[in-house]
């Protein structure tokens, strides 16, 4: 906006731009910087797995949210994935951040199977009762990612650079149900068709059920 205002003849600086679109109350239609925000009345889990490697299917889940660009607005994504194979287990799109989503797609996770320890950062939707009920019911040791680390869940950082080069920054989702429609597919394909090298160029169904 700044460099666009002088090319019409004003004369502004950063700040000063800064300070007339607050007065206005004007801001892009993007999401904030953060997906997952903490709650301070929530308990915090230590994280499990420094040092740690995944061994076998179904030892380490882990699980967290990104957003994807609509042609008006964005809605959210979450998803959760297999450490030792990068299988995608379950994925939810939202319009909200709202609990539920992401409940959801753990209860079509656990609808399958299991993992002994189940990692995600410290938001609010995976610090909440509703969501570490459960994985405690089940047995399931909980494990959080240290603040502003997000190497600590690094498979799902990679899973989502490919899913956003590779689908996402490809395509002009209209609607959320056209990017559901887009993400089931490209799901399908990366679990099943995509080989990994870190995998021995072998897919992650092919890995994660043996």
């Amino acid at each position: 906006m700044t460099e666009w205002l002088k090319d019409e003849g004003y004369a502004v600086n950063v700040k000063r731009v800064r300070r007339l679109l607050r007065i206005l109350g004007l801001q892009a239609i993007v999401p904030g910087p953060h997906t997952s925000r903490p709650h301070p009345e929530h308990q915090i889990y230590p994280y499990l797995l420094r040092g740690v490697r995944a061994e076998r299917a179904d030892q380490i889940w882990s699980t967290d949210i990104t957003y994807v660009r609509l042609q008006t607005g964005f809605v959210y994504l979450v998803a959760i994935i297999d450490w030792y194979s990068r299988y995608v287990l379950a994925w939810e799109l939202s319009v909200s951040m709202e609990t539920s989503f992401c409940t959801s797609a753990l209860d079509w996770a656990l609808n399958g199977s299991q993992p002994e320890i189940f990692n995600s950062d410290q938001g609010a939707q995976f610090t909440s009762e509703d969501f570490t009920n459960r994985l405690l019911m089940r047995g399931i040791r909980i494990s959080m990612d240290g603040r502003g680390r997000a190497l600590d869940n690094i498979f799902v950082e990679r899973l989502w650079r490919s899913v956003k080069y590779e689908e996402v920054y490809l395509q002009e989702y209209q609607t959320a149900a056209d990017a559901r429609h887009s993400l089931g597919r490209y799901f399908d394909f990366y679990n099943r068709e995509r080989l990994h090298q870190a995998l021995g160029y072998r897919t992650p169904e092919s890995v994660y059920k043996g």
